[in-house]
């Protein structure tokens, strides 16, 4: 079976590697495809290796990685999700199974797809994934015990969760609509709220002695406000009359009630071992934080966002959301772009909520 990934990353390539290892054809799309020598190792924490010289094609050409695929899984960030979809408008076919890796927010980018094709998403990723050397090896570290898929149409959540949970080897279920995916308190409101706690007394001309560790730092001041949104979160699912079940709150994900057990949690996770921050180094021993990255760029202005948007057409106070988004609107570099960004997104979550 042919199959695209899009994107060369940490998850694009550790999943490009595991699916060519089942035997699949799997072209990737990258913007650099002469980097890749065509075989790809995953290794494990310990640096053996699990999977030996997976065969992959790697190619720029989108038109050509998308053509005669029955899977296309998506792994860029959120913010590159709408000229994607331009781009990849006239090159779906019919029938095609278009994955976001996550799931969240693709339905508001991808929805123009999905009368010629299905589009599913992953409620998380599957593992834990760190490029090694990039366009060659890629370490699997943290692998989940299983995987939820949703779909549009729903219908066609069971096909794709079965041939998923034989690719990856592990249980996958399924969800009952794909806001389950839009909802879920994973990087948007983790990351989130690390940030706002972390940075909460920058402003411009501020810096730091060290780009800090993100996980293993973690404090209490960041879980009590992932907590905080975490529970606005859950008020917005219960006012929503959809099942909306699989929004499972971080309390219950991560097994932790409270905050004091949530910070031991989340800094003692192996797989998260050694993270920094979203910060560059300006001058030698002077750090700021980095606006460009991901964790801003998506999991602020894209993944809370949607949640703030989707809370405030539905009328559920969400006061501790606001204002992770009213700071990071004063301090963001990004002002033009967010302002757009923003509008955007009003539109899209005001549709996606109207249609249902």
């Amino acid at each position: 079976m042919k199959i695209c990934v899009i994107g060369g990353g940490n998850i694009g390539t550790l999943m490009a590697a595991e699916l060519a290892a089942k035997g699949n054809d799997v072209w990737v799309s990258t913007s650099r495809p002469e980097q890749w020598p065509g075989t790809l190792d995953v290794l494990d924490e310990k640096d053996d290796v699990v999977i030996k010289a997976a065969p992959v094609t790697a190619t720029s050409d989108l038109a050509a990685a998308v053509s005669g695929a029955a899977y296309v899984f998506v792994t860029y960030p959120t913010y590159l999700l709408a000229d994607l979809c331009e781009r990849l408008r006239p090159r779906v076919e019919p029938g095609q199974r278009i994955g976001m890796v996550p799931g969240a927010c693709g339905e508001l980018f991808l929805h123009p797809l999905v009368t010629r094709c299905t589009l599913f998403g992953l409620q998380r990723v599957h593992s834990v994934a760190r490029l090694k050397e990039r366009s060659r090896s890629v370490y699997m570290l943290g692998r989940k015990p299983s995987i939820d898929v949703a779909a549009i149409p729903a219908s066609e959540a069971a096909p794709i969760a079965s041939d998923l949970s034989g690719w990856l080897d592990m249980p996958a279920g399924t969800l009952p609509s794909y806001l389950d995916l839009t909802l879920t308190p994973s990087n948007p409101i983790l990351h989130t709220s690390r940030i706002r706690t972390m940075l909460a007394g920058w402003h411009e001309g501020v810096t730091y002695p060290r780009n800090f560790l993100f996980y293993e730092e973690w404090d209490m001041a960041a879980s009590e406000l992932m907590l905080a949104m975490d529970d606005e979160l859950q008020a917005l699912c219960r006012a929503i009359p959809m099942d909306l079940s699989g929004v499972k709150s971080l309390r219950v994900h991560y097994e932790s009630p409270d905050a004091e057990a949530m910070t031991k949690k989340i800094s003692g996770i192996p797989a998260f071992k050694g993270l920094t921050s979203p910060m560059k180094e300006v001058a030698e021993g002077q750090w700021v934080p980095d606006f460009a990255s991901r964790y801003f760029r998506a999991d602020f202005a894209y993944g809370l966002r949607a949640i703030q948007g989707i809370a405030h057409l539905c009328g559920v106070a969400c006061p501790h959301i606001d204002e992770v988004m009213g700071w990071y609107e004063d301090v963001s570099e990004n002002h033009g772009e967010l302002r757009l960004t923003w509008s955007s997104m009003d539109e899209m979550v005001r549709a996606y909520t109207q249609e249902r």
